[in-house]
């Protein structure tokens, strides 16, 4: 089996940060949303991964490379404009020739993994296997209705009155019966080669599809609200220790993760917290749920249930609470106080906030 992973999307949702990054790259517990996806697919045997790219492929190539740090090789697979989930598996025909493979949104987070849907369908290798979640409005997704016995009998892609709450949430597998499907549909509506044609294309055709019931954490990371939220779920696993420098002023939670070259100075964090490689925190009040990346440096502030990205600055400010801090953004303020603030700011943006 190889792996498809798809990460040429825009991210508008995510602005300001997808001015300046890719959603893709943004940091879960201080390690990139894609690199929880490329973990999740390494889990299930999974060595071979083409990863489609639009715009930011240098940044992601920057920070994946060949895929060996992270037990992978990695085929970057260029797509100039945004077609469609089934144009990107027509133009990853070469690369995944006649083998199995699972397609794997780069932007979506489901901690427990995918070896359930995985082991299913290579143990009854149905012709496409779909990945679903119960959701409250389904009118935003594609929607699978199902036969008594399991197997999907239609998918419709954001249908106005759903009749099923089971989401397709971005995982799929597929036997190489999808390509005839996607070169058998047309573009829709809004130009694009919709996988949901696809997948109905096969059901109409006869081909058996299984719909696996995901029924653990998940989220869709293109809005800064699901970011904090998805951080906070992954904090509560957090492996505490220390490989920083603390002093005897500090004060430590017991679910605290200090990396290396870090220091803590006249400081309190609380669990769980994620205190970056080579960051700097100084009298300060860090936590619960926080993560700050590596070469950060904090005075006088702070922070809880909030990102804060590398190399971010933050000195001399109120409370922040629920903040998204991009990479080396400067944060101060002409007046210290006990107000929490809720703060998106993108990469390299210098604020000053008053209390």
């Amino acid at each position: 089996m190889k792996a498809l992973v798809l990460s040429g999307g825009s991210g508008t949702r995510l602005r300001p940060f997808s001015h300046s990054m890719p959603k893709q790259l943004i940091p879960i517990v201080n390690k990139p949303v894609l690199e929880h996806v490329l973990g999740n697919i390494r889990d299930l045997g999974v060595t071979e991964v083409g990863i489609v790219v639009g715009s930011w492929a240098a940044e992601i190539a920057e920070v994946v490379g060949d895929g060996s740090r992270l037990g992978i090789r990695v085929t970057y697979l260029p797509q100039e404009q945004p077609l469609g989930l089934a144009h990107c598996v027509s133009l990853a025909r070469t690369f995944l020739g006649d083998d199995d493979f699972v397609m794997y949104l780069g932007d979506n987070m489901l901690p427990e993994g995918i070896a359930q849907a995985a082991d299913e369908f290579r143990a009854q290798r149905p012709a496409a296997a779909v990945v679903v979640h119960q959701v409250a409005d389904p009118r935003a997704f594609g929607v699978v209705e199902l036969e008594p016995d399991g197997t999907v009998a239609r998918l419709v892609e954001k249908p106005p009155h759903p009749r099923s709450n089971l989401a397709l949430i971005g995982v799929y597998f597929f036997t190489p019966a999808i390509h005839e499907a996607v070169r058998s549909i047309k573009p829709s509506a809004r130009g694009e080669l919709e996988i949901t044609d696809a997948l109905q294309w096969l059901v109409e055709n006869g081909f058996r599809i299984k719909a696996d019931e995901y029924r653990g954490y998940w989220k869709d990371t293109g809005q800064a609200a699901d970011i904090l939220d998805c951080n906070e779920r992954l904090l509560a696993d957090l492996r505490p220790g220390n490989l920083g420098s603390v002093d005897a002023a500090s004060q430590l939670g017991d679910r605290v993760r200090i990396e290396a070259g870090a220091r803590i100075i006249r400081s309190r964090i609380d669990s769980p917290a994620v205190i970056g490689a080579g960051t700097v925190i100084e009298d300060c009040h860090i936590g619960p749920n926080t993560s700050i990346g590596s070469g950060c440096t904090l005075r006088a502030t702070r922070v809880r249930d909030s990102i804060v990205m590398d190399g971010a600055e933050i000195a001399h400010g109120p409370g922040l609470r629920n903040s998204l801090i991009g990479r080396n953004a400067v944060i101060g303020a002409g007046l210290a106080g006990a107000a929490c603030h809720t703060l998106v700011v993108g990469d390299h943006t210098r604020i000053r906030v008053a209390a």
